[in-house]
């Protein structure tokens, strides 16, 4: 299992017969230091630097143990490598454990430098939205706000210089320390602060820790399969989606009884199949200049839904079911931030102060999760004024706004509680439905760190801009899920249209038309209205509008059996519903390097239409029987272009699937 070779010096590290690390003196498996982390924090964005940063690299090394279960090495008598088989992790597997540990007094970095192959590609780091493999990048590891924009267009430059709130590439609400090569591994670093992931050197994985001690998990096999099954055994997979979910899509209203009423009748008597309508405005508005926004204390608005538990049992009557929204935020003009500021529930500042932190336009105290009393505090307001009234599910937003500079119930630094704060979130919104015995309940979340999986029934995409920006627009939800899909994540979904307008963007006709056709190949089919959906296109704004949806919604629902196939192949095998290429075609080169076009499941294949105005699109086409969805006719394995005019997006199926019939039966819907 584990083997030491002798090499110039040094040493070769294996395990499998595959070299994880090797170590001579010009190139050191590890290296310890020391830094001072520099965060600056605005709008839930952070720039992050080392200041002052002085590293050593270890040269002299002792062999303390070695067998085939465990080595132990000793670098310059300070940096301890522990290395050994195990199995541990949610679901036993087994994979290479390795432990280090820098003991000099006054180190808090440490550095680890993994073998690796030119030519390799990598997958994962949690939620990334403009490339998907992330060889020759370096990946910074930190939870946050992506930014507005992220690209190089007018809306990202003006963001950066007026606000400062203008993203980079990497900025992600779904930042993981885990990622799976091509050569054959799946990594999983269990690090709480920030990190590093630097594959910019083609022989070198090379990993920063801004803390002393760490722990690296490593699975081998020469199957994509066995790798993402191997790593989503170990950080946990997602529970199941209830069943309702796909009955129908949710529909995203909002404005109070009557509005709500009115847009739900316009998709019924259009023939939308609807599961829920998901009304974020359920505890109340905030109007702003950012536009649409909502008051942040957690009980039903009277004056916009008047008696909800009622409406809510006239709703479900009718066979739809009611979703709402929470965050951690508790908005200073409401009685519940009163309750929680005269119990000591919040996060503190460096004065002792509840830490006031600004979303957009204004400022919010958040309940401090690391404080159990607080947490079942929250839970219990969940209990009582969510479930309590009828809901069955909400989004679960936010999670990545702790400044590294706050003072937090249990003592620990800021810096390594940042990640895990978001995990927590997850955790007792999961905790308050099952300990309510609410085991139907569909709760999706925008932000997750390690150990979010278990708890976390749906992540989305986040908050997209409403137009076509590879960066962060429409086309981002798909490198957006499928590395996700590489990070353990397998319920996955976008606000159907996209959510954020602002300046000249306003979300068109078209755009929302090529979203919807996108969206019913995946998990979950959801619409949001958007933060100005006075200013936007809506899915009511016109009767074809309404018939286009009607129809992929109708497609979404007959679905179900297959979508219910893969929920289990997830659950069983860790295997992502939407999938990137190489996990259905690991020999295909050309699959491997494709980002826009993706499987849904083994037998399905996507490749939406992400730019504006085109009635035509290229495929690719892996070898095997496919059949194009509309026409029925088999396509030719390479490159194609199709015909793909709105309301015939270029997908197409397996001739040999099972669900063959099905799929085929969905051209006339």
């Amino acid at each position: 299992m584990l083997r030491l070779e002798d090499i110039n010096g040094g040493f070769r590290l294996l395990y499998n017969n595959r070299e994880i690390l090797s170590h001579t003196e010009k190139h050191p498996a590890v290296a310890g230091g020391q830094g001072t982390g520099r965060y600056k924090f605005n709008y839930g964005l952070f720039k992050i630097k080392d200041s002052k940063l002085k590293m050593r690299q270890p040269v002299s090394w002792t062999r303390v143990a070695a067998d085939e279960k465990e080595i132990v090495i000793l670098f310059d008598k300070d940096i301890r490598l522990r290395a050994s088989v195990s199995t541990e992790g949610i679901i036993p597997r087994e994979h290479l454990k390795l432990e280090l540990e820098n003991s000099k007094e006054g180190d808090n970095r440490l550095e680890v430098n993994l073998s690796s192959r030119e030519g390799e590609s990598i997958y994962g780091c949690g939620q990334q939205y403009s490339y998907l493999d992330m060889k020759g990048r370096k990946v910074p590891i930190w939870v946050m706000e992506p930014g507005l924009g992220r690209g190089k267009d007018f809306i990202s430059l003006n963001a950066e210089l007026q606000k400062g709130y203008g993203g980079s590439w990497y900025t992600s609400y779904v930042s993981q320390p885990s990622y799976v090569s091509t050569d054959g591994r799946w990594v999983h670093s269990e690090a709480t602060a920030y990190t590093e992931l630097d594959f910019r050197k083609g022989n070198t994985q090379r990993l920063v820790f801004w803390e002393p001690t760490v722990c690296i998990r490593v699975g081998c096999s020469d199957s994509p399969a066995a790798l993402v099954e191997g790593l989503s055994a170990f950080i946990g997979r997602q529970p199941d989606l209830p069943d309702w979910v796909t009955d129908g899509m949710i529909l995203g209203i909002q404005g109070g009884r009557e509005e709500t009423e009115a847009k739900l009748a316009d998709a019924l008597d259009s023939g939308v199949p609807v599961s829920a309508i998901w009304c974020q405005d359920w505890e109340g508005i905030r109007m702003t200049s950012f536009g649409k926004q909502l008051f942040w204390n957690w009980k039903p608005a009277e004056k916009l839904y008047g008696d909800l538990p009622a409406y809510i049992r006239d709703l479900e009557a009718r066979g739809v079911r009611y979703l709402g929204y929470i965050n951690q935020f508790l908005a200073l003009e409401g009685d519940l931030y009163a309750e929680a500021k005269e119990k000591g529930y919040c996060i503190k500042n460096a004065e002792g102060g509840d830490y006031y932190v600004t979303i957009t336009t204004f400022p919010a105290a958040m309940v401090d999760l690391s404080n159990p009393e607080a947490t079942e505090w929250l839970k219990g307001i969940i209990r009582k004024y969510m479930i309590g009234t009828g809901l069955k599910g909400w989004m679960a937003d936010f999670g990545e706004y702790i400044p590294a500079d706050a003072v937090v119930y249990s003592g620990e630094s800021a810096e390594t509680y940042h990640n895990r704060y978001t995990v927590e979130w997850a955790r007792i919104n999961r905790e308050a439905c099952l300990e309510a015995g609410a085991h139907d309940m569909f709760v999706f979340m925008r932000s997750a760190y390690s150990g979010s999986a278990p708890h976390a029934v749906s992540l989305w995409n986040g908050d997209q801009l409403v137009n076509w920006s590879r960066h962060q627009g429409f086309p981002t939800i798909i490198p957006g899920s499928l590395s996700l899909g590489y990070s353990g994540y397998g319920n996955v979904h976008s606000d159907l249209g996209g959510y954020t307008s602002i300046a000249y963007l306003k979300r068109s006709k078209e755009l929302f038309m090529r979203w919807a056709e996108t969206s019913c190949f995946s998990p979950v089919m959801r619409t949001h209205e958007g933060n100005r959906p006075y200013k936007g296109w809506l899915f009511n704004s016109d009767a074809e509008s309404l018939t286009h949806l009607a129809r992929f919604a109708g497609i979404y629902n007959a679905l179900k059996p297959y979508h219910q196939a893969l929920s289990v192949e997830y659950r069983e095998k860790g295997m992502p519903q939407m999938r990137h290429g190489w996990l259905v075609n690991p020999e295909d080169r050309t699959l491997r390097k494709l980002r826009y076009q993706y499987f849904y499941g083994h037998d399905m294949l996507i490749a939406a239409v992400i730019k504006k105005g085109k009635t035509s699109w290229k495929v690719y086409i892996p070898e095997g029987e496919w059949v194009h969805l509309w026409s029925g006719k088999r396509m030719e394995s390479g490159w194609n272009t199709v015909e793909a005019p709105i309301g015939q997006p270029p997908v197409f199926y397996r001739k040999n699937s099972e669900y063959s019939d099905l799929f085929a039966s969905l051209a006339a819907l």
